[in-house]
């Protein structure tokens, strides 16, 4: 079984009157890439802060390593990687000299970091920019840039708060291949993003957060059967009668049916042949059929369902 990495156990941080976290636990093993997903004002940064030490807190304990975490354990600190939401690079320094002076941080030896300064240029394919400044940087690579300076030192584990936030497509695929890249050399991620496929593409594990508290945990598929809808059927075809609509809202597993813009959606708890028992239905009738969707249910259905809300563009 694999060692725990990170431990949070019965975390509470207040705001004065705000509960920001509310008795919050977590565990996340070693070589998880565990998503930490959430609402605005969910606590996902707090929990961060809380984590790292940052940020004090009213009542419980956070391990890391099987040590417990303070603002002064350097030992842990070393082991970890911190890439943020907001860009926390030197304008006055140029790309390499960025990366060299964060990997300075934690490895003095000049011919090591010139090694692991080299190498995270490499991965985050930065190599043709090294002289360049921030200032010149286009927005996905300043994000490669940021990812390089957390990741230089090789962490044990890497949080990844937001970290492909208004990039190009080209970069956000780059920066979620390095991911899972560090994932396969050995590294434990914490990610947390607002954009559910990145979450699908490349968590193992997940925890929706909502109002300080952890109200969901576990795998994609075991997130997915927590769920009412496990397919949703959409069928193009005219207006159908009553007695059509009649029949489909009465079929087996069908919970819930609408017709709109010359589409019948059809939501289905549970069922292995939802899909033809419409198609029957319709056909039983003559109705003319266009084109056809079954699609089973995301992460974003999982999220709306058990939090009730929609994911934002802006981090809590």
């Amino acid at each position: 079984m694999a060692d725990t990495v990170v431990r949070i156990d019965n975390l509470v941080k207040r705001y004065k009157d705000l509960i920001a976290l509310d008795h919050l636990s977590l565990e996340i093993k070693e070589g998880e890439v565990f998503g930490l997903l959430g609402p605005n004002g969910s606590g996902k940064t707090t929990t961060i802060n809380c984590l790292l030490s940052l940020l004090a807190f009213d009542k419980g304990t956070v391990e890391i390593f099987g040590k417990e975490m303070t603002p002064t354990s350097y030992d842990i600190k070393r082991e970890i990687g911190i890439i943020m939401q907001n860009v926390a690079v030197f304008d006055e320094l140029t790309v390499y000299d960025n990366i060299d002076y964060f990997c300075g941080l934690y490895i003095t030896d000049k011919e090591e970091r010139r090694r692991c300064v080299e190498e995270a240029i490499k991965f985050v394919g930065l190599e043709d920019f090294t002289k360049f400044y921030p200032k010149k940087l286009s927005g996905g690579l300043l994000r490669r840039l940021n990812i390089a300076c957390g990741i230089a030192h090789k962490p044990k584990l890497i949080i990844l708060d937001e970290p492909t936030v208004a990039v190009d497509p080209q970069s956000r695929n780059k920066i979620l291949e390095g991911i899972e890249e560090l994932n396969r050399q050995g590294a434990t991620v914490i990610y947390t993003s607002h954009y559910m496929e990145e979450v699908e593409q490349i968590c193992t594990r997940i925890a929706i957060m909502d109002k300080g508290h952890k109200v969901a945990e576990g795998t994609k598929a075991e997130l997915k059967k927590m769920i009412k809808n496990t397919e949703t059927i959409t069928v193009e075809i005219p207006e159908p009668s009553e007695e059509v609509s009649r029949e489909i809202s009465e079929l087996p597993h069908v919970y819930k049916t609408e017709y709109k813009d010359d589409r019948l959606t059809v939501w289905c708890s549970g069922g292995k042949h939802n899909l033809i028992r419409v198609l029957g239905v319709l056909q039983d009738h003559d109705m003319h059929i266009g084109r056809v969707y079954s699609e089973l249910p995301t992460l974003n259905d999982v999220f709306l369902e058990i939090t009730g809300k929609a994911l934002r563009d802006k981090e809590d």
